[in-house]
């Protein structure tokens, strides 16, 4: 009976670990804007990073997946002249895959403000 017990609790704290390893907090992807702004139109920003080598299961090699969000958000910054921040913000993401790996891509838009 007390090898049911200590399986179970195997089990238990295994899958504890395993949920909580893959859940996280809002991360900011855009800074506050000033007090006083002016809104100078829709910028969007893309950015691909990947992950791969080997089979489906396998895929572990990162290749500019870290940074894609901050470069999403520069992208979308460039596309408006004159921009210094977004407001009304939103993240899409999509991936795909290709030959030895999986490409993530995120797209960024919002109101650029000056």
């Amino acid at each position: 009976m007390k090898w049911n017990y200590r399986l179970l609790s195997a089990i238990a704290i295994s899958l504890g670990a395993t949920l909580t390893g893959c859940s996280s907090n809002f991360t900011n992807i855009s800074p506050e804007p000033p007090q006083n702004y002016t809104r100078l139109g829709k910028a969007t920003g893309s950015a691909c990073g990947s992950l791969g080598a080997l089979a489906t299961a396998y895929y572990f090699i990162p290749m500019g997946i870290n940074t894609r969000i901050e470069r999403a958000y520069d992208d979308a910054l460039e596309s408006v002249p004159g921009a210094i921040g977004l407001v009304d913000v939103t993240a899409q993401e999509n991936w795909y895959w290709w030959l030895i790996g999986t490409a993530r891509c995120v797209t960024i838009t919002g109101e650029a403000v000056k």
